[in-house]
């Protein structure tokens, strides 16, 4: 074998060319003759003088309806969510408009079997922006809305926005009357005169039921007990004594005198026997509690006067009982049931006008917020809230509930209490979620299905924002829930508030520096005061020679 010199070993060796098969070769001749195409990027020419943009401006949408819109094909996109009620914002993940409330999906798109909804999520991420945004869409619908007892308050500027009635209730700051029947009296006369005798009936004995009620609620929470049948019966027939025998508004001062008084009427149902004694021995309990509410006992003389602003029922309403301290809890129950009372007092009366044709038909939103504190503020709260989850769709109202979680409910007392207030989430025709732990999930899914890429959701929007200050440190969850309707796949929206509504859903004016603290004067150290020499005649005698 002859031996490789250095030529040899360097020297490339040729590769015999592989034949291509027809397929390869006309493929390759396709890409030969083919000439390259030069194609934008997403915001164009790139480059000197071509228009490439910085921002691109979102198309312009235009909602309509199938026969509107079929002209713009390929360029419209149906909704996949409903477009029946008040716009609360936009699918988080399609960005699709979302309209929803517990009237308009219960009336006009048959979508719920009751008109009313239950909102849950922690403190801080909207839920009474929720309400409120629900509460004005209705509004502008025709729907009138009734805050029956703002604890807080977070409705007051949002009522009076809105062209309505305000009314202040706590110790010192308004009466509200027990006895008055509002407009009952009113529309029975009216009932009368257009010959409808069965309506006027139902309607002062609607009126009379409620006071009866009212006042052996009252007496409940003063004596932490009911009272017995025997003072029930002497309270009913006081009752109609005053109604056939006083002139004008009776209260409860006029009630303790009737009983008193001893009338005939009275002692028969006291089964004294005709002994004024025995009378007087049967009454001496049931007296001594009235007079504690009439004299400015524990509850004070709110409800022992007459009532300084009578409601009306053709306009938004709030009873703004935020004065009331949290502490004082039998107060709070107190004045939640006479609010309560006489809002749907108003309703009833509203219906049976509008069922005799004298007054057109109107529709009620009422809110119960912080229901929490409003079930534990003392005993039947939860009773006369259940009541309401079950007479609302038979009296022409809407009802929104609102809570902080399901563990808020389940901590009642006794295990009535609480299947009853699980109860209030399960008949909702709609449930509102936002952000809440991962440790309600279970309760929660007991009363709400809900899949684990929801739970996940509504988990994730607890979290609290960044560390760092600024818009972007708000937390992630805050205007996003999730809407439920029994086993349907819930609706994720992000609620956005226009420029309208920033000054009616500012719950935080407290911590507002300018609020709080006036601004500093250089000129005079003394924050608060505009003189200063009227701030150097405050500073006492000694305090001056000590100086001195």
């Amino acid at each position: 074998m002859p031996a490789l010199d250095d030529q040899r070993r360097h020297r490339p060796q040729k590769r015999k060319p592989q034949e291509l098969t027809p397929a390869a070769k006309s493929t390759r001749t396709e890409k030969e003759k083919k000439p390259a195409v030069k194609r934008p990027g997403p915001r164009g020419w790139l480059g000197r003088g071509r228009g490439e943009v910085n921002v691109v401006a979102p198309v312009d949408e235009w909602r309509g309806t199938t026969v509107q819109v079929c002209g713009l094909h390929p360029f419209s996109v149906g909704s996949g969510t409903p477009m029946i009620g008040v716009p609360m914002g936009l699918q988080l993940f399609t960005g699709a408009t979302v309209c929803a409330d517990p009237i308009s999906w219960f009336q006009d798109a048959d979508l719920i079997n009751n008109p009313s909804m239950f909102v849950l999520g922690l403190p801080g991420l909207g839920k009474s922006t929720y309400t409120r945004r629900t509460a004005a869409g209705l509004a502008g619908l025709g729907t009138l809305p009734l805050v029956l007892g703002d604890l807080k308050p977070d409705y007051v500027d949002m009522i009076r926005a809105l062209g309505g009635q305000v009314i202040t209730l706590g110790r010192g700051r308004g009466h509200l009357n027990i006895l008055d029947p509002g407009e009952a009296f009113e529309a029975a006369e009216r009932l009368r005169e257009a010959g409808k005798e069965k309506e006027r009936a139902q309607v002062l004995a609607d009126a009379h039921g409620r006071r009866h009620t009212m006042v052996s609620a009252l007496l409940t929470i003063l004596r932490k007990e009911p009272p017995t049948d025997r003072e029930e019966s002497i309270i009913d027939r006081a009752l109609r004594v005053l109604d056939e025998h006083h002139d004008g508004v009776p209260v409860l001062g006029d009630l303790l005198r009737v009983i008193q008084e001893a009338p005939q009427e009275v002692r028969d149902v006291a089964l004294d026997r005709g002994d004024l004694g025995r009378y007087k021995a049967i009454t001496e309990n049931l007296e001594a509690s009235l007079i504690s509410l009439t004299s400015g006992g524990r509850l004070g003389e709110t409800f022992a006067h007459a009532t300084d602003v009578p409601m009306l029922r053709d306009r938004p309403v709030v009873y703004d009982v935020s004065s009331i301290d949290d502490s004082d809890t039998d107060m709070q129950a107190a004045i939640l049931l006479a609010c309560w009372s006489a809002g749907f007092g108003t309703v009833n009366v509203a219906n049976a006008l509008a069922d005799a044709g004298l007054e057109p038909r109107r529709h009620y939103f009422v809110i119960l917020d912080e229901l929490w504190r409003a079930l534990r503020a003392g005993r039947g709260m939860v009773d006369r809230v259940d009541a309401l989850t079950r007479l609302n769709r038979q009296r022409g109202v809407g009802l929104a509930m609102i809570s902080h979680t399901m563990s808020d409910l389940l901590a009642l007392p006794s295990e009535d209490d609480r299947m009853k207030a699980r109860g209030f989430v399960e008949r909702s025709g709609m449930v509102v979620c936002g952000g809440l732990p991962v440790a309600e999930m279970p309760q929660l899914t007991t009363a709400v299905p809900l899949s684990n890429a929801e739970q996940e959701l509504l988990t994730s929007w607890q979290d609290p924002g960044t560390w760092e200050s600024g818009p972007g440190s708000e937390p992630p969850g805050r205007g996003k829930f999730l809407i439920k309707v029994g086993g349907h796949p819930g609706i994720p929206i992000k609620v956005e508030l226009v420029e309208a509504e920033r000054s009616i859903n500012d719950t935080n004016k407290l911590w507002h520096a300018t609020a709080a603290f006036p601004e500093p004067d250089e000129s005079n150290p003394m924050i608060g005061l505009d003189d200063a020499a009227h701030a150097a005649q405050e500073v006492p005698d000694d305090l001056e020679k000590g100086a001195a």
